[in-house]
């Protein structure tokens, strides 16, 4: 047993003991968070990545519940043991929980400082071997942390690998131009993927393929961070996969498109991926995508011109 999980352990035990004997909050002082935050390793113990960022940034002395402290930690890994038991499994984190208040309350300095650590532990990632071996970076994700809205797509590709953003291939350019219609640039949106390394392609250099359910699941803890983090008003699904590895959905993106749903509080709109439209020039297919983003449109209260509301319509 490494010194590390000798000292977490140690940690729970005293935390419980605390709760077994009435105590309900805990003051931590900054210096003890900062001291956590260096302490986590470059291949994290299960559950410590999630708790860490939870408490990441909470200013000298404010509060932490015992209970939830502890519960999030054990909840985490127990998850995440589940999903490697069964890959069939897309969430490793129960996918209604809330976001951890203190990811919640925080500044906006503090969130740019939270969002670079965060940044730093994804870019470190060794926890899928196989994607390691093959990849050239990792996608993180890109735009305004204090957005709004927020796009999530399912896996970086060739161009994404090589640039190390996400949607900068044909289908990124078509999303930047969705993205300008409604009013809005890359620079004011965030958008992020479940998998932040590309799926390898073994004895191919082209092409992709869809994200297994196991890497979603190992990955989408680094993706629940930036969200907790950000906390947009409305997120917009990318696709089949994406809205798999985000809502553990497979009904097809067919039948949930244009419908809002839930994920940790936030309305989430399925939509068809860009490369859909790329391979589909029908002006039908292009306008049932342009009445899903009016709909987002007007949840994030964004205002709505007659001409965006008549694109793709036939005279």
């Amino acid at each position: 047993m490494s010194h590390y999980q000798s000292a977490l352990e140690a940690t729970e035990a005293h935390l419980l003991a605390l709760q077994a004997n009435g105590v309900r909050f805990l003051n931590v002082q900054a210096e003890t968070l900062f001291a956590l935050q260096q302490a986590v390793p470059e291949q994290p113990v299960l559950g410590v990545t999630e708790g860490a960022a939870a408490i990441e940034g909470v200013t000298a002395r404010q509060s932490l519940a015992l209970p939830d402290l502890i519960a999030a930690e054990k909840a985490s890994e127990l998850a995440q043991v589940a999903a490697r038991q069964n890959p069939a499994l897309p969430n490793p984190v129960p996918a209604e929980r809330e976001a951890p208040a203190a990811a919640a309350g925080l500044g906006r300095e503090a969130k740019v400082v939270a969002m670079a650590a965060l940044r730093e532990r994804a870019l470190a990632c060794v926890k899928c071997p196989h994607l390691v071996k093959s990849r050239r970076t990792v996608v993180f994700g890109t735009g305004d942390i204090h957005a709004r809205l927020m796009f999530v797509g399912e896996a970086p590709g060739a161009d994404e690998d090589a640039q190390g953003e996400p949607f900068v291939g044909a289908a990124g350019q078509l999303l930047t131009r969705i993205i300008k219609a409604m009013g809005f640039s890359r620079e004011t949106v965030y958008i992020a993927n479940i998998l932040k390394c590309r799926p390898d392609m073994p004895g191919q250099s082209r092409g992709n393929r869809k994200p297994t359910p196991e890497e979603m699941a190992t990955c989408l803890p680094w993706l629940l961070e930036q969200i907790d983090l950000v906390r947009p008003a409305v997120m917009v699904a990318l696709g089949a996969t994406a809205v798999e590895g985000l809502l553990g959905k497979g009904e097809g993106i067919t039948r949930l498109r244009g419908r809002f749903q839930t994920f940790r509080g936030i309305p989430v709109m399925p939509t068809f991926h860009p490369s859909y439209l790329l391979h589909n020039q029908a002006v039908t297919e292009k306008r049932k995508v342009w009445e899903d983003m009016m709909q987002v449109l007007e949840k994030v209260g964004a205002p709505i011109s007659e001409k965006q509301r008549g694109f793709f319509l036939k005279a």
